[in-house]
């Protein structure tokens, strides 16, 4: 504690840090992605992202998760926030995207850990699942709320 008092059996989850966007195409269609998560034994919707690597900037990051998870690459990238998901347990920190004028540019590279699903919603059915608590992942909320308001949708 800052006072030099030591806490018993405290745990720290030592991450990387990790980056996610709301991926938009050159028609304006939403790029999800469809992905089983074991913790919780559901598959959900979500929004691309990833760690990223050793030596790469944020930037890069999320270019390339774009690109790995969905096929496409976009022409413009526009930060929009970073949040800490859980400071008490995790140390990590997540950077939020909005990428625009996405175009199919390849198959998906997915790590041998992954199996995703693209989907495609307009940007009003993003919108709606948002609001009515339909998008599980709470970092990828945090995230579609920071770009939904870079839009102009909020």
């Amino acid at each position: 504690m800052p006072d030099g008092n030591i806490v018993e059996e405290y745990f720290v989850v030592e991450l990387p840090l990790t980056v996610c966007g709301v991926a938009l195409t050159e028609e304006g269609e939403v790029l999800m992605v469809r992905q089983y998560r074991h913790p919780i034994e559901e598959t959900l919707l979500e929004i691309p992202g990833g760690f990223v690597d050793e030596g790469e900037s944020v930037e890069e990051a999320i270019k390339r998760e774009l690109k790995e998870e969905t096929g496409y690459e976009f022409s413009s990238f526009t930060y929009v926030g970073k949040i800490a998901a859980n400071p008490g347990v995790l140390n990590n920190f997540t950077y939020f995207y909005l990428a625009k004028g996405g175009k199919k540019a390849g198959e998906q590279k997915l790590d041998k850990s992954e199996e995703l699903e693209i989907e495609k919603i307009s940007l009003p059915e993003l919108k709606k699942l948002f609001l009515e608590n339909k998008i599980m992942q709470a970092t990828h909320n945090n995230c579609i709320f920071y770009a939904l308001k870079e839009l102009g949708e909020l």
